[in-house]
């Protein structure tokens, strides 16, 4: 028998304790009531747990926003940085120790507005890290303003006439700068989210994941309900590794097409190029170096 006055909360969390990236007690979690992320959460605490990951080896990165509260709120270890800045430390973190699985996570402006000129780069090196975009067309954690994504039209408080600049489309981007592995997911499908994850952690190389999400709160326009009428699953015997095809694909718009749309495994890795690896795959917090060592590489600056 329950007790009386019980938080209904706790009882979806004991269903979920045996995840062992979820917390043993409740967490205080600053997202809205029907917030998208909360169940962009349980697609990923679903996702790690069912790969079978060691929570010891599993980081987290990501900027600021909403979505970038994500790492607070999963059991593993995280590096919380600056707006727009969550993929140069992902890859470092990588480069340093590849032994580990980097997961960025960060929303369409976090990613794509303070950070685009970070997607770029990262998506020509190639690192072997994943990277999820919360995309719900709006700046939520500043209160309303456009994002890069937003549709044209779209009122804000501070785009009192409409948006009229042409909103970026991450997946078109990212397969123009022929990124690995190219997807795009509806949040509120768990399961299919689920798997999508999934594959792109699993995935050798940089990994995107576009992830619609409606942000209740602030963007009374793309909700749970436009999303789902603007949106359409892959057909069947749809092939992913043809880079044109996938890009013609891509820019389709209203309705978004859903899936997997690119997928290659041409390219290798970033940490797979690096020097320092290619006699010892050997992380480098476990390597030992002499004074010898050390001075024999400083004489090169001499």
């Amino acid at each position: 028998m329950k007790p009386r006055n019980a938080d209904p909360r706790s009882e979806v969390h004991d269903i979920m304790a045996k995840n062992q990236f979820d917390f043993d007690q409740p967490i205080d979690i600053a997202w809205c009531p029907g917030c998208g992320d909360h169940a962009i959460r349980k697609a990923l605490l679903a996702a790690l747990d069912e790969l079978k990951l060691s929570r010891e080896k599993v980081v987290l990165v990501s900027g600021i926003g909403q979505a970038a509260k994500m790492p607070q709120y999963i059991n593993a270890s995280f590096f919380n940085g600056l707006h727009g800045r969550g993929l140069p430390p992902a890859t470092a973190i990588k480069a340093c120790n590849p032994e580990l699985t980097v997961i960025a996570v960060g929303g369409d402006g976090d990613m794509l507005g303070e950070g685009g000129n970070h997607l770029i780069h990262c998506a020509r090196r190639n690192p072997d890290i994943t990277l999820f975009i919360h995309e719900n067309m709006i700046y939520g954690l500043t209160k309303g303003q456009a994002a890069p994504t937003s549709r044209p039209g779209l009122i804000t408080p501070v785009q009192v006439e409409g948006v009229f600049e042409n909103p970026l489309n991450p997946v078109a981007l990212a397969i123009s700068l022929d990124v690995t592995f190219v997807a795009r997911v509806l949040g509120n499908d768990v399961e299919r989210t689920k798997e999508i994850m999934k594959r792109a952690i699993s995935h050798k190389g940089f990994s995107i994941v576009d992830i619609f999400q409606p942000c209740v709160s602030f963007n009374k326009t793309n909700t749970f309900q436009w999303f789902k009428d603007n949106t359409f699953e892959l057909p069947s015997g749809y092939d992913p590794s043809d880079r044109a095809k996938a890009f013609a694909m891509a820019i389709k718009e209203e309705p978004f097409p859903l899936g997997v749309i690119y997928e290659t495994a041409t390219r290798k890795p970033f940490e797979g190029n690096l020097r320092i690896y290619r006699n010892s795959k050997a992380p480098l917090y476990r390597r030992e170096r002499t004074m010898s060592e050390i001075e024999g590489e400083l004489s090169a600056f001499d």
